[in-house]
């Protein structure tokens, strides 16, 4: 298919106009992205017949299930013909466990399947799977399964790079036990990186272990800033963020003058924020278009393993600022 510029000069009409009527025909199934900066290419269907899928959805958490971009999802999928659902239990109440995954979709009749966030292993055991899956986030890379999600790592680097130039050495981010191990993910490891380039030592302190619960959470918090507070955290997902700035008040902390804060992802909630939330932005909507065309790709009975990152950026607010002496 010709380029959106050359589409425009040719119908005489503007840029955006030509984007949206590309999406539409990708959502119909007519054409095929291939990624950013890269032609779409035309489907011919030749005797191929779409056929509606029964589409489950596998949430990390069950607060997932009401995040923006599932709804969107949801209803993206049920307009094109889908019939879309959320499994019987999420990850965490399946207790992270492959065999506990594993009788839940065996007795689960679908056509294909939308694991949420799943863990190297959870994945790995998917990809192995006869049944089409698609990793919405989660430690998909090298696998072949197909994916989607924010490119973070760039931001991450970029978050902690502008901490250090602030004069913060004490830097912590606090993430979901999946995102720490069996290794650090990559956008951990972006940040590892950033503070050993930069000469800082990095150890368990930078990226600390923690039984993933409320009081697992408040317990880490504690025990952080009973004996070398850190002067600037960085907060994986909103809840978190809100809990953080929660402790810090009660502790009488300042943000930023005690302690600066980062949150790894946006929130409606921020809007209302003032101070504006330093935090790193992605936009669901093409990653929420990835998953409505590789549904169109099964449903016409073509193999679709392609992992697509999407742009993430650091939003600089109020929540940061030097480091305290």
């Amino acid at each position: 298919m010709p380029g959106k510029s050359r589409l425009a000069r040719e119908l005489g009409v503007s840029d955006k106009i030509v984007v949206c009527a590309l999406e539409q025909l990708e959502h119909e199934g007519l054409l095929v992205g291939q990624g950013q900066r890269r032609v779409r290419l035309i489907v011919s269907h030749g005797k191929e017949s779409a056929r509606p899928l029964r589409v489950a959805i596998l949430a990390y958490e069950s607060p997932a299930l009401a995040a923006g971009y599932m709804v969107e999802l949801r209803h993206l999928l049920a307009e094109a013909g889908h019939s879309v659902f959320f499994a019987g239990k999420s990850q965490l109440e399946l207790g992270m466990k492959v065999s506990a995954i594993d009788r839940l979709v065996e007795k689960t009749q679908v056509d294909a399947w939308v694991v949420d966030a799943g863990s190297r292993e959870v994945l790995e055991w998917f990809s192995a799977l006869p049944i089409p899956t698609l990793a919405l986030f989660g430690r998909r890379r090298g696998l072949p399964i197909a994916a989607v999600g924010p490119d973070k790592p760039p931001a991450m680097a970029r978050v902690t790079r502008t901490l250090i130039e602030l004069g913060h050495r004490r830097i912590v981010l606090l993430c979901r036990r999946i995102r720490r191990l069996p290794e650090p993910g990559e956008s951990e490891r972006a940040f590892l990186n950033e503070l050993e380039v930069h000469g800082i030592q990095t150890g368990a302190y930078h990226l600390p272990d923690w039984e993933e619960s409320i009081g697992g959470f408040h317990e880490l918090l504690k025990s952080l800033f009973r004996h070398t507070p850190p002067t600037a955290l960085i907060i994986d997902e909103a809840p978190f963020f809100v809990a953080a700035q929660q402790f810090l008040a009660r502790q009488e902390l300042r943000v930023p003058g005690d302690v600066s804060l980062v949150s790894t992802d946006a929130s409606p909630d921020f809007a209302w924020c003032q101070p504006p939330i330093t935090h790193i932005r992605w936009d669901h909507r093409p990653v929420v278009r990835r998953i409505v065309r590789w549904a169109a790709n099964i449903s016409h009975g073509r193999k679709d393993l392609r992992q697509t990152l999407t742009r993430a950026e650091f939003v600089s607010g109020g929540t940061i600022g030097p480091a305290r002496r």
